[in-house]
């Protein structure tokens, strides 16, 4: 499965109803460490049908990132029935987002 673009319009939907957990990455073009941790979010994204993998944008979708208090980015967050499970600031290894997912 490819990443999902996720937007104020489609938060509800793709993330809230998911029946699989969810991972949101937030982040911005011109971070840094977002560019070097993006590889590795296309490759969970690639291997993992048991989740659905996103990407917010946080200078695109400023209520979304205010409403899961990102205050700095990358952070990732994994969500189970609309609930925060999860959550990781900074790049990480893959080993440690797949941890994150379990």
């Amino acid at each position: 499965m490819s990443v999902l673009k996720i937007t104020q319009e489609n938060f509800e939907a793709e993330v809230l109803s998911s029946q699989k957990p969810v991972l949101i990455d937030f982040y911005a073009d011109w971070c840094g460490p977002c560019r070097m941790l993006a590889p590795t979010i296309d490759e969970i994204a690639a291997e993992r049908d048991d989740v659905k993998v996103c990407k917010v944008n946080v200078d695109e979708q400023g209520d979304l990132a205010a409403r899961f208090g990102v205050m700095s980015i990358p952070s990732l967050f994994v969500l189970k029935n609309g609930e925060i499970v999860a959550q990781s600031l900074g790049a990480k290894p893959k080993a440690q987002i797949l941890e994150m997912l379990n």
